[in-house]
């Protein structure tokens, strides 16, 4: 099975780019670049190779974005449960523009939580990025999704078996 990377490619860049547009504009924080990397790592004799963007604080490695964790697979999920819920087109469609957006933003947030962490506190780094951070993503997706089904009226029927 052939596993395409473009979608990953380009989103992975993105979170990238924008922690980096952010540190270094919108926060008293600079020096930070984006590059995509190769990383090969062996792992129980098997060597495999992922390209990443990496993020460099003055020419030292502060985080590590692969693909798994640029959120595509949630966007995929928001998506799936929005369009598999009754409701109008327009409704669907703006739900998910808006959705997708919350959760890039949520996700770019996160990932320069983790930098902040990496930097001034990286004993928290390991907890935070296993758990906090997966949580709060989590937690914001689901409020999404009760926002939109809090408008849906399913018609309940009783079906009698006899």
């Amino acid at each position: 099975m052939l596993k395409s990377k473009v979608v990953d490619h380009q989103l992975t860049t993105h979170i990238g780019n924008a922690c980096v547009e952010i540190l270094n504009n919108w926060t008293s924080m600079s020096g930070f670049r984006a590059v995509r990397e190769a990383k090969t790592s062996i792992y129980e004799g098997e060597s495999t190779t992922e390209i990443a963007s990496l993020i460099y604080h003055n020419d030292r490695k502060v985080l590590y974005i692969a693909d798994l964790c640029n959120g595509l697979e949630l966007l995929a999920l928001y998506i799936g449960f929005i369009v598999c819920m009754p409701s109008s087109f327009w409704r669907k469609v703006r739900y998910i523009i808006i959705g997708v957006i919350i959760l890039d933003v949520v996700n770019i947030a996160r990932c320069i939580g983790l930098i902040y962490l990496q930097e001034y506190y990286e004993y928290y780094f390991d907890i935070a990025h296993k758990y906090i951070f997966n949580v709060t993503v989590y937690s914001v997706t689901f409020l999404l999704w009760v926002i939109y089904t809090r408008k849906i009226h399913l018609n309940n029927e009783t079906i009698q078996v006899g």
